[in-house]
């Protein structure tokens, strides 16, 4: 097949997924990044085509803490508001030229399939550079449909005239599919439900030969406008009350100048341990250090962050989300609280210290669920006949 991808290049989400394309060796893969890239990937060609102001940004400055190398924007979560709402309110307007580019782009590969890995601003872009004669797929990344559809008049338009335009859907959950039908994706156009990144891999991503004893307490989430990490810190000293050894480590939050407030108001720095980005397989080993994964977000898909501490054997506990209740049943294989409420997440972080038989449990489930829903080779061959699915219903 030849395959072009629509996507930050910056992103190992959307890079886990090409890879495979790309080192599988038998399709021909083209990329063209709406953001600045030096990337290491054996691409046919890359173009950089910068959309809603992503031309000021340095190449591999990249927002996302989740897979291969975790970096993340130094700034408080203030900081990282403001730029999301100016790009939500003025974003759409700069589509027009970068979609003008991205179709001589296509004109010149002619792809078998084109697929936009995000709405804002990947799948917009994509819809805006439409041509009825090569079909598109849009991929749904946690809050596309809850926190930017519907931020702004544009963004509600152009996300609708995404779903509109696509031909294939795909979605990190259910829910999403669902909502994508609300948006305007159509009742016979096909989808295909699996990780945003293709999933697991379980040579990097496995428990440690023991279950950890002790209180370890590990938020993976970095600084997001959606994750509320001022409830998280508030909540850790009321666990210290009641569990004094407790131990809390902050992923991808080392530099942050709003985290360090926090901690220097709530007298908690002996408890709390900034961590810098870091590569994939030093992760892992953060996460088989953790007894409790905690998530404290208020507009999810599937986290990947989320599925890769499972697959590690942390005991998760997550914001209550109609996506994240298709992967944690609670008191089942994990714990839901109100990420908008400090007292619920302390209370789910204490009832799992308290629990050892609930960890336990949840660590044999969790790991079934992993490799039957979230295994890397499964998914990406199933990516593969998605693919072949949408180019044939076309052809």
């Amino acid at each position: 097949m030849r395959l072009l991808f629509v996507v930050d290049a910056r992103s190992p989400i959307a890079m886990n997924w090409i890879r495979h394309f790309v080192e599988g060796g038998r399709d021909e893969v083209y990329v063209a990044s709406t953001f600045p890239v030096s990337a290491d990937l054996s691409a046919r060609r890359l173009e950089i085509i910068p959309v809603a102001f992503s031309a000021i940004k340095k190449a591999n400055a990249s927002p996302y803490t989740a897979s291969s190398v975790r970096t993340t924007r130094f700034g408080s979560a203030r900081t990282v508001k403001l730029r999301t709402k100016i790009r939500q309110w003025l974003g759409p307007l700069t589509l027009h030229r970068p979609a003008q580019r991205l179709r001589a782009f296509i004109e010149n590969t002619q792809p078998d399939l084109v697929h936009a890995m995000r709405v804002p601003f990947e799948g917009m872009l994509a819809a805006d550079a439409y041509t009825t004669d090569i079909p598109l797929a849009v991929s749904i990344w946690g809050n596309d449909f809850t926190l930017h559809a519907p931020s702004t008049p544009l963004m509600a338009h152009y996300t609708r005239w995404t779903m509109q335009v696509a031909d294939a859907l795909h979605a990190d959950c259910h829910r999403d599919v669902r909502l994508a039908h609300e948006w305007g994706f159509g009742g016979r156009r096909l989808s295909l439900v699996a990780p945003g990144n293709g999933g697991i891999r379980s040579d990097v991503f496995y428990p440690p030969a023991q279950a950890v004893e002790a209180p370890v307490i590990l938020n993976p989430r970095g600084v997001r406008q959606y994750v509320r990490n001022d409830c998280f810190f508030r909540a850790i000293p009321l666990v210290l009350q009641k569990h004094p050894t407790a131990k809390f480590l902050c992923a991808a939050m080392a530099g942050d100048g709003q985290a360090q407030q926090w901690i220097r108001e709530l007298k908690i720095e002996h408890a709390v341990e900034l961590l810098a980005p870091m590569p994939n397989m030093e992760m892992a080993k953060v996460y088989r250090r953790a007894q409790i994964l905690v998530s404290p977000s208020i507009h999810d898909g599937t986290p990947n962050t989320l599925l890769e501490g499972m697959a590690c054997g942390c005991f998760p506990a997550a914001g209550d989300l109609e996506s994240i209740r298709e992967w944690i049943t609670p008191d089942e294989n994990g714990l839901l609280f109100d990420s908008n409420d400090t007292h619920s997440i302390a209370e789910a972080i204490i009832h799992a210290i308290e629990n050892k038989n609930l960890r336990e449990k949840a660590a044999g489930l969790n790991r079934d669920i992993i490799a039957a829903r979230a295994e890397y080779k499964t998914n990406m061959q199933r990516a593969e006949e998605f693919y072949k699915a949408v180019i044939g219903k076309r052809g």
